[in-house]
């Protein structure tokens, strides 16, 4: 393990925030640190790179699978299928040159296989070897590649540049935060864009279930952002945010994870009220459950 006690964006000492306990396959308690003038919060201690992946180690890690056995998988399934469709409709929205895409974290390929589906011309990332099997077989076509990481897409053509590249749910996993989002600058087109969706941790089912909160997810979740700090990230790359939209469905899903992890059941009808009042309370103060980012180079 690797303590933190420094922040890596403005190299202040960090504040504890709260502990959290890895629900998912360790059962070790893990401590959340805070860097105050950020807003930026951070895991620790963070597992070494090289143990990194023994933390996937679960079919409780839903998204590395198609698996649609338990309510859970069902419910994470069908809003899956929804949110694709949308996120079809976002990318489609952007005036591109070429529409070629790259999705970093692509798990079991079906975002990339509807982004080919509408005629864009796809490449991904994905760390997970299994799920990136189920990637290459649903798009079964040899010309776009799926790359275990950034650096392997870099060195494979050091001229690849995207008109989008896409993030979902993907930064907080990624341990070298700043020189990741200078290597996404470098292969980011002048006039793209970079989607970014992440958990909130300032919104109101993070408050209300605490350390039970299933978007923490330590230690596979390294880091933690609220809007300010994902501004004062990319402002260090002269990147900036140009529109910020919400994920409304992440209130109700997360909120029945939480509810599982603080009392050991699925409450529906619970889970149902907290992501109804999350995203009701949003609607004042923009703090939804998750974020969608919208990135530009600063001209």
């Amino acid at each position: 393990m690797i303590n933190i006690d420094r922040s890596p964006l403005d190299n202040n000492s960090l504040i504890p925030f709260l502990e959290c306990k890895d629900h998912t396959v360790s059962n070790e308690i893990f401590s959340i640190l805070k860097d105050e003038k950020s807003e930026l919060l951070i895991t620790s201690p963070r597992p070494e790179i090289k143990d990194l992946h023994k933390y996937y180690e679960s079919d409780q890690y839903i998204s590395h699978t198609d698996a649609k056995q338990s309510l859970m998988d069902k419910v994470y399934q069908l809003v899956k299928n929804y949110t694709i469709k949308q996120k079809i409709v976002l990318i489609n929205s952007f005036n591109t040159e070429q529409k070629t895409i790259l999705d970093i974290g692509c798990g079991t390929g079906d975002f990339l296989l509807a982004c080919k589906n509408a005629g864009w011309s796809v490449s991904g990332i994905e760390p997970n070897i299994k799920a990136r099997t189920y990637t290459k077989k649903k798009l079964f076509d040899s010309n776009e590649k799926i790359f275990d990481n950034i650096e392997a897409l870099m060195d494979y053509n050091i001229h690849s540049k995207y008109d989008i590249i896409s993030l979902w749910h993907v930064l907080e996993h990624v341990p070298n935060l700043e020189e990741y989002i200078s290597n996404l600058k470098k292969i980011l087109k002048p006039n793209g864009t970079i989607i970014i969706a992440v958990p909130n941790y300032k919104s109101f089912d993070a408050k209300y279930y605490e350390k039970y909160w299933a978007a923490y997810d330590v230690p596979r979740h390294l880091w933690h952002f609220s809007k300010r700090s994902i501004q004062l990230l990319f402002a260090k790359e002269n990147m900036k945010v140009v529109k910020t939209l919400p994920m409304k469905f992440d209130a109700y899903y997360v909120s029945l994870l939480s509810e599982k992890h603080k009392n050991n059941k699925s409450n529906l009808i619970n889970a149902a009220w907290v992501g109804f009042q999350s995203n009701l309370k949003a609607k004042k103060s923009f703090e939804y459950s998750s974020l969608i980012y919208l990135l530009k180079n600063l001209k």
